[in-house]
């Protein structure tokens, strides 16, 4: 078993502010998208909602991407509960079932010590099995917004992606400016100090990540968009050498003009792959819009995909069975 993909499950109070996510087809709905991405991963179809989790205007939650990588090339997954409202309905690691708070009324992560601990703990027992590659997703519903207050209190200049075309810049702005003034600091001033960073602006999924990363000694592929720059910038601060690390996204993140992923990513010093799937002949609207810039990554698509080639496929064959895996999920829900 040469890699292990992890998928990291979290939640954060932010993503119920209304019009900052679209990780769920309400804001109240982002609540359950991690554990119902986790449970489509192993199902037909989540077990915890009886539907797939879509944006407001139906896109398809990214694990179709991953469950089709895995489907390709039979690679092994473990769920880890990070923080989150629900346990999901199958096999996980339990890490911490605290939930990210919101930022604006107090620290957002006041248990990030014993998470990142206990994540430690978890990967450090991986490192005794023959895994060379470890291939970290995550499920973070809110995720661009804590990951961007995070890389501000680091120093760090960067607009983080989101889920919709309209990328709500400003709105995450206002919020992490009402954050930083209720925590008395300014941007970059926490460049030496990134666990206060984590503990007042950060998320579990972070947390989680960082003490898996902390843990395991052998190479790790961050598999996901701005949130893993967030996560590369709290590992940097710690000391560690990115050389092990890279971060695997998709085209869609990478070509985000709102965003600065590829500047961000430089400045960090962490290299970076992009998957290159495409949709555009795809005879269902919900998959051609990611190619107009719906959903982008999540889930570990990209990292999905990263194994997927590896294990000899080709981007063309991944999109391929999103596609098969799409007109399932269509026939269920037509039938009866």
């Amino acid at each position: 078993m040469e890699s292990l993909f992890l998928l990291v499950l979290g939640n954060t109070e932010i993503s119920t502010v209304p019009g900052i996510s679209v990780a769920g087809a309400t804001p109240e709905l982002t609540k359950l998208t991690p554990v119902a991405d986790a449970e489509y991963l192993f199902h037909e179809k989540p077990l915890t909602i009886d539907v797939i989790p879509v944006t407001p205007e139906g896109h398809p939650t990214p694990a179709i991407i991953t469950k089709a990588a895995r489907e390709l090339a039979n690679f092994p997954v473990m769920v880890v509960r990070g923080g989150t409202y629900l346990a999901p309905l199958i096999p996980h690691v339990h890490v911490s079932d605290a939930v990210g708070r919101d930022f604006r009324k107090g620290p957002a992560l006041p248990e990030f010590g014993e998470i990142i601990k206990r994540a430690k703990l978890f990967s450090e027992e991986l490192n005794k099995l023959p895994i060379k590659e470890l291939v970290i997703g995550e499920s973070t519903p809110g995720g661009t917004t804590t990951a961007q207050a995070v890389l501000w209190a680091l120093g760090y200049d960067a607009r983080t992606s989101s889920a919709s075309t309209n990328n709500p810049q400003g709105l995450k702005e206002r919020v992490i400016g009402e954050a930083f003034e209720r925590a008395g600091i300014e941007k970059g001033q926490l460049k030496d100090n990134p666990l206060e960073a984590l503990r007042q602006f950060g998320d579990p999924m972070m947390a989680t990540v960082v003490g898996i990363s902390l843990g395991f000694r052998k190479s790790v592929v961050l598999a996901g968009g701005t949130q893993m720059l967030a996560v590369s910038a709290l590992l940097k601060a710690l000391g560690e050498d990115l050389n092990r690390f890279m971060i695997a996204t998709t085209k869609w993140v990478v070509n985000d003009r709102s965003a600065t992923f590829l500047e961000t990513a430089k400045e960090i010093g962490i290299i970076t792959y992009s998957a290159d799937l495409d949709f555009s002949k795809s005879e269902f609207k919900g998959l051609r819009d990611y190619e107009n810039g719906y959903v982008k990554e999540g889930v570990g698509a990209g990292g999905a995909t990263w194994l997927a080639v590896k294990a000899g496929f080709s981007p063309e064959e991944v999109s391929g069975k999103v596609e098969e895996l799409y007109r399932r999920l269509m026939e269920m829900k037509a039938s009866p």
